[in-house]
């Protein structure tokens, strides 16, 4: 039977540590996703407004086949240097991509990013020339741990919005009864919203709740939702200033190719736990990572591919609703 990992979160994964950081009066922050050595990663990427780094590289016919990190950040378009100062640290490091070692010439490392917006949420946002966001990367890349991911208001969603609730970082596992983990991290700063039309503390996620991870909410029998009344949703979007950013992690070995569809599959996890989803106003971005620790079954290896992305969709959707959920709980 499935059934969730020991922390309920992306670190349930083997070989994956999570560090974040924040700027508490910037209303803003940092997640990385640090695998233990070069890990396979696919992106997909549904909403009409994102912002991301290094996606194009990711691409199956490319010479990238590996990367060092994934960042996740707040502060639209200035969010992306956090990437930079993950980047530098990693290098200083000795870690990265090059095709041949050569003295003093310093790998190059593959940090793939992508970005919501959080500038418009009342935080302290001049900071002039000197946006926080290299340095909040560096400070979430030391706080890397296998540990349980903190959620709600915390990393990349510290200041996120979720449709008209207080939105977060949302975390979340799965052990398949074949004996693969998957896992998933989400900043949820979605423009729709995450509970029901009228039913404010049922979560859209509640068929795939786990042991009332997100308060055990349900719909009363013969509910059903108006098909114009999107409930939570923020009144007045704006484009680009609402994103659902997110890693969905297994330690199966995949290739890029089938990396890249265990990510399609789990852009659905967003279409279960948010409405409406991947809308012009989004920069929906879901990252998928393969830790290669568990090989696929030599017959029937797409027949199991189908079955982690299934399972990668409903944790992604346990995630968001977990992260939404804490941020309501801090914030009350």
């Amino acid at each position: 039977m499935a059934m969730p990992g020991k922390t309920n979160s992306l670190t349930d994964v083997s070989g994956i540590a999570v560090g974040q950081a924040e700027a508490a009066g910037a209303k803003t922050g940092v997640t990385v996703i640090l695998p233990d050595s070069r890990a396979v990663c696919a992106v997909d990427v549904r909403g009409g407004g994102p912002g991301t780094r290094e996606t194009d590289a990711l691409d199956a016919h490319t010479l990238v086949d590996a990367v060092d990190a994934v960042v996740l950040s707040g502060g639209s378009s200035y969010g992306l240097a956090a990437a930079d100062g993950v980047a530098a640290e990693l290098g200083a490091s000795g870690r990265g991509f090059a095709l041949f070692d050569m003295p003093g010439v310093p790998r190059s490392p593959v940090v793939p990013s992508a970005i919501l917006y959080d500038l418009a949420n009342g935080g302290d946002k001049a900071w002039g020339a000197s946006p926080p966001y290299r340095d909040l990367g560096r400070d979430a890349l030391a706080a890397v741990s296998s540990g349980p991911v903190a959620l709600g208001r915390a990393g990349a969603g510290f200041g996120a919005m979720a449709g008209t609730h207080p939105g977060g970082t949302g975390s979340a596992s799965l052990v398949t009864g074949e004996g693969y983990t998957v896992g998933a991290l989400v900043c949820v700063n979605a423009f729709g919203s995450v509970t029901m039309p009228g039913l404010d503390d049922v979560y859209w996620a509640w068929p795939h709740e786990i042991d009332g991870e997100f308060g055990g909410g349900r719909p009363p029998a013969g509910w059903q939702a108006a098909p114009a009344d999107w409930g939570a949703a923020k009144v007045n979007p704006g484009v680009r200033e609402n994103t659902t950013i997110a890693v969905v992690a297994t330690d199966a070995a995949l290739t890029p190719a089938q990396a890249r569809r265990l990510a399609i599959m789990a852009q659905d996890g967003l279409a279960r736990a948010i409405r409406p989803v991947h809308t012009p106003f989004d920069g929906d971005v879901v990252f998928a990572l393969s830790t290669s620790a568990r090989p696929l079954p030599e017959s029937g290896a797409e027949l199991a591919l189908a079955a982690l992305g299934s399972a990668c969709a409903d944790t992604l959707a346990r995630a968001v609703a977990r992260g939404v959920h804490a941020a309501r709980t801090q914030a009350a």
